[in-house]
């Protein structure tokens, strides 16, 4: 039996919403970046080094780095490497909008029972934050807003914004802090053994809930802390709430 919650802190990405399987090099992204850097590089340069530093830059995320890196980094660092000075000035002027298209997903979708968690949530005046790791908070912000449930949380943690990631415990306190509630009052959830689970660990949250989704399954939960209860989707949560 999991202890009332004073607070609900919530992942985005295989939480809140998920998204089919992304190509990493939008033709749209492709060809931004083809006029931004004056053709200097060909669209087949721009896709090669927009698949490679997706890979490169996923590959970085899953290790248990403490802070977040900014905008102009993560192209610096992953996919502008070897580009002419030009191209790269371009690129690192414009990383900002640039991040939000990468990460912007026109296949997003609230997870099913999401919406019903939330309001459950709500009506019980329960207060909720987003506590998620992305390139681009702002891209998250937005969807939910334009998902109709931006104006139930009362804080949005994005680790773009605030320079750490999950697993750094930071993010967890980031979401209490504006909450104004104990950390150990809160339950969290999260899709992530290595990155939700351990983070709400570090932190002392009251509980750890694991949604299952397609990052669940990738994962080896021998190799991490247990969560306190798993569920499958937004209704498992909302039958949850003890109201």
């Amino acid at each position: 039996m999991l202890p009332a919650p004073a607070a609900l802190l919530l992942d985005f990405g295989g939480v809140l919403a998920e998204a089919a399987r992304h190509d990493p090099a939008p033709p749209e992204l492709v060809l931004r970046l083809y006029n931004l850097t004056g053709g200097v590089l060909s669209p087949g340069d721009i896709n090669r080094s927009l698949i490679a530093g997706a890979a490169a830059y996923a590959a970085w995320r899953d290790l248990d780095e403490p802070d977040e890196l900014g905008h102009a980094e993560v192209w610096r660092r992953f996919v502008t490497t070897g580009w002419p000075q030009r191209a790269q000035e371009a690129v690192r002027v414009n990383a900002a909008k640039l991040s939000y298209d990468w990460t912007w997903r026109n296949t997003w979708a609230l997870r099913p029972g999401i919406p019903e968690a939330l309001r459950a949530a709500r009506a019980a005046g329960l207060p909720m934050a987003v506590v998620s790791n992305t390139l681009c908070g702002a891209a998250h912000r937005d969807y939910l807003a334009k998902a109709g449930v931006g104006g139930l949380f009362a804080a949005q943690i994005y680790s773009d914004e605030v320079g750490v990631r999950k697993p750094n415990p930071e993010m967890i306190w980031h979401a209490t802090r504006a909450l104004g509630v104990p950390t150990e009052t809160c339950w969290y959830v999260g899709d992530s053994y290595q990155r939700d689970i351990v983070c709400a660990r570090r932190a002392e949250t009251g509980a750890a809930i694991l949604m299952r989704s397609r990052r669940t399954a990738a994962e080896d939960p021998a190799a991490y802390a247990e969560p306190d209860v798993t569920v499958d989707d937004g209704f498992g949560l909302r039958d949850l709430l003890p109201f």
